[in-house]
């Protein structure tokens, strides 16, 4: 049975990240800055590694609907674990989407939902966000049995999530998390082409276990435990 402990990490983490991030995203706005893409790809990198060293270590640091689901293939989780997970981060990133409307408006929680840019087309969109989240969880997997790379794992995995941002922005506003997605989209009351960013990420963290089973994974790994 899933620790409830795990499970309210998972629920705090995932607010940390889409607040954080999503806060960012209205601030730049705010600003007037001439370019929002690096304030909005470092708000969410830093905000990803704040929740993971506030809760990593308690639930293992999901944080996202898509890296719950490549572990699972990976047999570090069981299924009642993912299910547990989902639930809690999808309740995370509402929680999120309220206190940024409490704080702010319906208008500007909008602004923080992922929506295609107006030159990409549906396809492009769905493997922009496939392939992106296949690279993060080839990075989490390997980060995160790694005795080489443990040390540093939380550090390379929030500034994988910042490189992701600094690229995709323009294109989907990047998601690569349908926890991330929802919350503000619900909130924000945007539903266009949402479905991109709750499918999408799920396929490419199936990619990605696949290239990080037959190709990156170690013998010299530590076995993971099954939760």
């Amino acid at each position: 049975m899933t620790d409830v402990r795990a499970l309210l990490a998972e629920l705090l983490g995932t607010f940390i990240l889409v607040l954080g991030g999503c806060g960012a995203v209205i601030a730049a706005n705010a600003s007037g800055a001439t370019t929002t893409i690096v304030p909005i790809s470092f708000g969410f990198g830093l905000a990803l590694l704040a929740a993971l060293y506030a809760f990593g270590e308690t639930s293992g640091g999901h944080f996202n609907p898509a890296v719950s689901l490549a572990m699972l293939l990976d047999g570090r989780v069981n299924i009642g674990t993912t299910i547990g997970y989902w639930l809690a981060q999808f309740w995370g990133g509402l929680l999120a989407g309220v206190i940024l409307l409490i704080g702010t408006s319906t208008e500007a929680v909008a602004s923080t939902a992922t929506v295609l840019a107006p030159q990409v087309a549906v396809w492009e969109g769905f493997l922009f966000e496939a392939v992106f989240t296949a690279i993060f969880l080839v990075v989490i997997l390997k980060a995160s049995s790694s005795l080489q790379s443990g040390p540093t794992a939380f550090l390379a995995i929030s500034l994988t999530l910042t490189v992701i941002h600094l690229v995709l922005v323009p294109f989907t506003g990047t998601s690569v998390n349908p926890a991330r997605s929802l919350g503000p989209g619900i909130v924000g009351g945007v539903w266009a082409d949402q479905w991109i960013f709750w499918t999408a990420p799920l396929v490419g963290a199936a990619v990605g276990w696949v290239i990080y089973r037959y190709v990156a994974a170690s013998d010299s790994a530590e076995e993971p435990a099954v939760a």
